[in-house]
């Protein structure tokens, strides 16, 4: 009885997330102005370390994981204001709490076009970007890595952060906040990961801990970001 409950369910979850991923799209590219800049706002960041270490390129080279990390953490940052805030000011949460899937589902599908919108075109560009910081090319597999671990943590954590103050207004610098407290762990474990490479130290630990805490955020983040929800709109 359970498994076919669950079975007749699935198609309606996954009917739902086709249809936010779509109108989130659709409503991206009549904002295209204002999606990019949280990528133009990254690349910004790294050509200008860039053009204030031209000449010294092996400094240049030492912090270019770091660099990048942050030009990643602060363009998630920069978007994160927005991640429930149109859908409160127009009542689609309101119909999210009506809608026959779980409020959890809905918020981690928006999450997760989020971090496709915003992290995701970073990370394709990210041997671009690392070959203007002269990162030397053995290092950029695991750079790579931590990001495609780390960013999906970043936009996670950031939900909740959102969804605690999506009832509030002008809340943007309070954002800001209440998130970079919990991106300073994620920022180190990452950057740290290439710079013990880069040491001859191994940075296997430092990828398993992004991992792990990913796994624990595909599951916590959405429900106590729903749970947030509920309370600001109560």
């Amino acid at each position: 009885m359970a498994d076919s409950q669950a079975d007749l369910q699935a198609p309606g979850l996954w009917r739902a997330a086709r249809a936010l991923v779509l109108r989130d799209l659709r409503l991206l590219w009549r904002r295209r102005g204002d999606a990019l800049q949280p990528a133009l706002f990254a690349l910004l960041v790294i050509v200008l370390f860039a053009l204030a270490l031209g000449s010294e390129t092996r400094l240049l080279a030492q912090i270019a994981p770091g660099v990048l990390w942050v030009a990643a953490l602060l363009s998630g940052l920069l978007a994160l204001d927005t991640l429930f805030r149109g859908d409160a000011d127009d009542g689609s949460l309101e119909q999210w709490r009506l809608a026959p899937v779980p409020l959890a589902w809905l918020v981690l599908v928006r999450t997760l076009t989020h971090w496709a919108t915003t992290a995701l075109p970073l990370l394709v560009f990210t041997p671009l970007l690392a070959e203007l910081l002269h990162l030397p090319h053995a290092q950029l597999p695991l750079l790579l890595a931590s990001l495609a671990l780390g960013t999906p943590l970043l936009s996670l954590l950031g939900a909740v952060v959102a969804a605690l103050t999506v009832g509030m207004r002008r809340s943007g610098v309070l954002v800001a906040l209440l998130a970079l407290p919990l991106y300073v762990p994620v920022l180190v474990f990452g950057a740290g990961s290439v710079a013990a490479a880069a040491q001859g130290l191994p940075a296997d630990g430092a990828l398993l801990w992004l991992g792990a805490g990913l796994v624990a955020s595909l599951v916590l983040a959405p429900l106590a970001a729903a749970a947030a929800i509920r309370i600001a709109l109560d």
